[in-house]
């Protein structure tokens, strides 16, 4: 976002009206850490990758809303929600969700809302990756 304000310097009576722009750039960026280990709810966290069965997603997710992540498939990264609700965030082909083991930046669309086919993670390293796609995750059911 960007801002323009024109100043007016001071004058004097024997000095011209000086005018000058100055250009003022506000940057957001928000950090989602990782998930760790016991402080998590176990029924957020399972044991497993095998514990998630994956169902269609949304194309956007409210950025207000994640309050965590973790790192269970190599293509992606899950996020954890307010609600419990937990969302696979599938990478772009040639990302390793590896590196973002230490958590990610988002820079905030005007929307407020993270979006596949739009936005990128960036992790700490630097790099960043484009979210292909979401998946809710469901619990997977017992069959035993």
């Amino acid at each position: 976002m960007f801002h323009s304000i024109l100043l007016l310097l001071a004058a004097s009576a024997d000095q011209p009206v000086q005018w000058a722009q100055l250009t003022i750039e506000q940057r957001v960026i928000i950090r989602v850490p990782m998930a760790r280990q016991g402080k998590a709810p176990a029924r957020i966290t399972p044991d497993s990758q095998d514990d998630w069965e994956e169902r269609k997603g949304p194309r956007c997710i409210a950025l207000r809303s994640i309050r965590a992540a973790s790192i269970v498939t190599r293509d992606g990264i899950d996020l954890i929600l307010a609600d419990r609700h937990r969302y696979r965030a599938r990478l772009e082909k040639g990302c390793d969700s590896a590196g973002y083991y230490s958590g990610f930046y988002v820079e905030p669309a005007e929307d407020g809302s993270l979006c596949s086919g739009r936005d990128e993670l960036q992790a700490r390293s630097g790099a960043s990756c484009e979210i292909v796609s979401f998946r809710r995750l469901v619990e997977a059911e017992d069959g035993d």
